[in-house]
């Protein structure tokens, strides 16, 4: 495991997974647990100080994102195998198993990307809005813009590998 900045908020250490790679620059504070070959990349913030945030297995936080929860509210929880874009915000959301967030989206409290399902770059999924699986949402705020090609969903695969294997090089280079 490389470490980023880990800090320990009111007595909670984050749980990270020993191959999951945090970016030097990036910080994960408090009541966050990162799974198996998940990745959170440079100048991330992952910030677990008033709710829980679950990042699953060979998911990857892409630099520049802030994932954050709402005290009382909601957690934030995001499953295996999804990807989350450069400069994202996630707050109080769930991102089920392969869902996609674009660069620069904004998905808000109790919002939820399905498994398979896609928001598009710069994006905002308002509170409480739903994307279904299979479907692609786009624009402030979001809405339904097609449904996903097969080969839209096989890169997604390709990508997920990618990102696991970059975090494994990225961690040897560090060391």
């Amino acid at each position: 495991m490389s470490k980023g900045h880990i800090m320990t908020f009111e007595g909670v250490t984050p749980e990270i997974d020993p191959t999951a790679f945090v970016a030097p620059g990036a910080h994960v504070i408090g009541t966050v647990s990162l799974g198996a070959h998940a990745s959170v990349w440079y100048n991330c913030v992952v910030r677990g100080d008033e709710e829980p945030i679950h990042i699953g297995a060979r998911t990857n936080i892409q630099d520049g994102s802030t994932i954050h929860t709402s005290k009382g509210l909601s957690d934030t929880w995001i499953g295996e195998n999804v990807l989350v874009g450069h400069m994202c915000l996630l707050h109080g959301c769930r991102l089920e198993d392969r869902a996609f967030v674009g660069m620069g989206s904004i998905v808000l409290d109790h919002a939820v990307i399905e498994s398979q399902a896609m928001l598009a770059a710069g994006a905002t999924l308002t509170p409480g809005k739903r994307v279904p699986s299979g479907q692609l949402w786009g624009g402030s705020p979001a809405k339904f813009m097609r449904d996903l090609r097969p080969e839209e969903l096989a890169m997604h695969v390709e990508m997920v590998e990618e990102y696991v294997q970059l975090g494994i090089s990225h961690t040897a280079a560090l060391k």
